[in-house]
């Protein structure tokens, strides 16, 4: 298997933390989102019509969506609850993600730490929704280790990506003590370094 990404971009990260917490053999295309260099054809051409990441399957087959990606990699695995309802729940939080976090923290991270701008051009109501999506993530770490209980999930795998780099799109998280908590204990159980 082999994944297309750019290892600044946590969407593309999620998938390389994946395979590699369950051990799954694959060869990483490095594609730098931000250089004017042109990408591979092999990626351009043939696979999920140039979306990062993307996965390329042995067959051929190919697969976009980093939430997607994960939850086909991680099928069969302790990283998709056995309950379904704890299922569902899970992919409640990779859709929430998707439209209610990444959206604003990521945004913002990347204008902050790509684009250069201070925090002070950020637009206001980016920020305030990157804290409310913040916010969330505390109520629900206040009562529970990780976001669908007491074991890591994909849920956790897809939030930490941008979560634990939240800082460097000017959101502090001092006073958010669950989701510090959080990061560091899902950091270490996918064998991360913690986030600087």
């Amino acid at each position: 298997m082999k994944i297309y990404g750019d290892t600044k971009s946590g969407n593309c990260l999620k998938v390389k933390w994946v395979c590699d917490k369950l051990a799954l053999p694959y060869s990483w295309v490095d594609i730098d989102t931000l250089s004017a260099r042109p990408a591979p054809c092999s990626f351009s051409s043939s696979t999920a019509r140039g979306r990062l990441p993307t996965v390329e399957l042995d067959d051929g087959r190919a697969l976009a969506e980093s939430n997607a990606i994960i939850r086909y990699l991680a099928r069969g695995s302790d990283l998709i609850p056995i309950d379904a309802f704890a299922a569902a729940k899970m992919d409640e939080w990779l859709f929430w993600e998707q439209y209610s976090h990444e959206p604003y923290v990521a945004v913002c991270r990347f204008q902050m730490a790509y684009l250069g701008k201070p925090a002070s051009d950020l637009d206001p109501d980016k920020v305030k929704r990157g804290y409310a999506a913040l916010a969330r993530m505390e109520h629900q770490l206040a009562s529970t280790r990780f976001l669908v209980g007491d074991i890591i999930s994909l849920a956790d795998v897809s939030l930490l990506a941008y979560t634990r780099l939240a800082h460097e799109g000017g959101f502090h998280l001092d006073g958010y003590a669950a989701v510090r908590r959080w990061i560091g204990e899902t950091e270490k159980s996918l064998g991360l370094p913690p986030a600087r």
